[in-house]
């Protein structure tokens, strides 16, 4: 009787565990990885530069650092089931909007609104239950699955909607005007739609039914992040996020960076982006492991000397004239440190010992700090791509990754240090 009940209870884990690597990358399609696979499409249907994007990037992030702070109280306070399915259902509805093809005014309204429903009601939430049903001797494979899982599904539908995409132009993609180009885009964007609404009955469906949490009070309560401000090691890990996030917002040249200077077309550039998609699965699994096997502090050493490696090839320049195999290699050698991070930096909370009460408030408190990036990097993107058009602009990108690799290599080292502190 208690082998079913302790195995029924596993199940129950793994499917929670399943169902936020699935919310987990679809609640970011619509914002995020549109952009990411069609970058040059979404260009010019929306006929914007990369500096504009690159501000409602920023009107995101700076919504989001607020909803940071605020989302780990709630995520204490309320469950996870209702948080989810309400950031789901608000995200929805902002897809909805951003498929009339808007102007760039309406695009910074919508990435305001975007930055709420997706960061204050989801992304603690998600954090505190993957640690909660992760189990306490699996913490780096838990996140690792979690992150996997999400770059499996992004790889999945990455390449299908490029398929798609390519089956809803009506002409070839060299010879497709912007209403094709747009009409195709409105259709890639309405199908993301359906995917998040299908996501809110998974979590319905998966998600055990939990009392909200009554330790606190019945109104929220700022004692958490009170008492993750007092953890050294909460900075520091904040601070190696924020130098792992310069490297995953990155990724969104990679698309940009075969057609400027690959030449590559819109579709065959698309194409390029979803390798570094496929990659984050195996990354995000095998960095996780690692951080269960030695220590999750040493899986980011790792992790950040494989990024600096792959963006000094990339900022060289020397890819413009290389073989296809020697470009494959060297951008799924960045978008494994890149996403050998995601896999792993939120485990770091288990080696910092940091009480599971307090869990949402202190990912609030590390993601107020970590993805800071969503507020300054997608306009400097911007300004130095816009501002050195052609290969120029690339190779400096590359070398501001180089030197975030650099300082969160550095900080992980720091966060090892005052790890062993804490224990003696």
């Amino acid at each position: 009787m208690e082998n079913d009940i302790e195995n029924k209870l596993k199940q129950r884990r793994y499917l929670v565990l399943i169902t936020l690597m699935i919310t987990g990358e679809i609640v970011f399609l619509l914002p995020f990885v549109v952009i990411r696979i069609f970058r040059p499409t979404f260009l010019k249907v929306f006929e914007i530069s990369n500096l504009e994007l690159g501000s409602a990037f920023s009107v995101y992030g700076i919504i989001a650092m607020i909803s940071y702070f605020w989302g780990g109280p709630i995520a204490d306070r309320f469950t996870a089931k209702k948080l989810i399915i309400i950031s789901l259902l608000l995200t929805a509805m902002g897809g909805l909007y951003m498929a009339l093809i808007p102007s760039i005014s309406g695009m910074v309204v919508l990435y305001a609104f975007w930055g709420m429903s997706t960061i204050l009601l989801y992304w603690a939430a998600s954090i505190k239950a993957i640690r909660t049903f992760g189990g306490e001797q699996t913490q780096g494979w838990a996140f690792g699955m979690v992150d996997g899982g999400r770059g499996l599904i992004a790889a999945i539908l990455g390449s299908v909607s490029v398929l798609l995409f390519d089956t809803f132009l009506t002409v070839e993609a060299e010879q497709a005007t912007l209403t094709d180009l747009s009409k195709a885009l409105s259709q890639i964007i309405y199908l993301f739609i359906g995917l998040v609404v299908f996501s809110v009955f998974l979590v319905w469906m998966v998600f055990p039914q939990e009392k909200e949490s009554k330790n606190i009070g019945p109104k929220l309560s700022l004692k958490g992040v009170l008492a993750a401000l007092k953890h050294r090691t909460i900075w520091l890990q904040g601070f190696i996020i924020l130098c792992a996030y310069v490297g995953y917002k990155t990724t969104d040249d990679f698309s940009l960076y075969a057609s400027d200077v690959l030449g590559y077309d819109d579709v065959k550039a698309a194409r390029l982006a979803t390798l570094s998609f496929w990659v984050r699965p195996i990354a995000a699994f095998g960095i996780g492991w690692l951080g269960d096997k030695w220590k999750a502090s040493r899986a980011v050493n790792i992790s950040f000397a494989v990024i600096v490696l792959g963006s000094v090839i990339l900022a060289s320049g020397r890819l413009k004239d290389s073989i296809g195999l020697w470009i494959i290699v060297t951008i799924a050698l960045t978008s494994i440190g890149i996403y050998g991070l995601r896999g792993v930096y939120f485990a770091l909370f288990k080696e910092a010992d940091v009480p599971i009460k307090y869990i949402g408030s202190a990912a609030g408190v590390v993601s107020l700090i970590g993805y800071t990036p969503d507020v300054f990097f997608g306009p400097l993107m911007g300004y130095i791509l816009d501002r050195s058009p052609g290969i120029a602009g690339h190779q400096h990108l590359f070398m501001v990754l180089t030197g975030f690799a650099l300082l969160g290599w550095i900080a992980s080292i720091l966060f090892q240090k005052n790890v062993a502190k804490q224990s003696t």
